[in-house]
């Protein structure tokens, strides 16, 4: 059975091996190894872990299977994307990983309804997120739920500009 919770700072080194092994596996093989580990230790340390745990603009939710966490859902309640809010009050939807395996098991599912209950429930206009403009699966996931294109951006990965879009959704 699948269950889902708020993690604290005692999960912060499981949130970085899932963040690490997630990014790795669908991502790791576009990058050098000096700009991938770079990349992966800025943000997927235990210490950024640990302080993302810690600040009040993030909310987090994790879903464990047997006690083994298989997937996590990361919120922003600041923006910090390249977008013109345009008067609006957007919320991030920053990660959303599960392991390899749990790809169409339904936790996506149950992560993006928490993360649309969590943006609806605190007072937000819309939910924006970034996608790599090559990752065709995540974005008819996101689609699916209503989100459409509203610009582009950049991702770095260590020197690496990674094309992404900007999808999101009015609340």
């Amino acid at each position: 059975m699948i269950a889902f919770r708020t993690p604290d700072a005692h999960d912060a080194a499981t949130l970085a091996e899932l963040g690490r092994s997630s990014f790795v596996d669908a991502f790791g093989h576009l990058y050098t190894p000096d700009d991938l580990g770079a990349f992966l230790e800025s943000a997927y340390s235990a210490a950024a872990l640990k302080a993302d745990l810690a600040n009040p603009d993030r909310l987090f939710r994790v879903a464990e299977e047997d006690g083994v966490m298989i997937g996590y859902c990361k919120l922003g309640l600041d923006l910090s994307l390249d977008y013109d809010p345009k008067g609006l009050r957007i919320m991030e939807l920053k990660q959303l990983y599960l392991r390899g395996s749990r790809t169409g098991s339904g936790v996506g599912a149950s992560f993006m309804d928490w993360a649309l209950k969590e943006g609806r429930d605190r007072g937000f206009d819309a939910i924006l997120l970034s996608v790599w403009s090559e990752n065709h699966g995540a974005q008819r996931f996101y689609a699916r739920y209503g989100f459409e294109k509203w610009g582009d951006t950049v991702f770095m990965v260590g020197k690496q500009a990674d094309a992404e879009f900007l999808f999101g959704l009015r609340l």
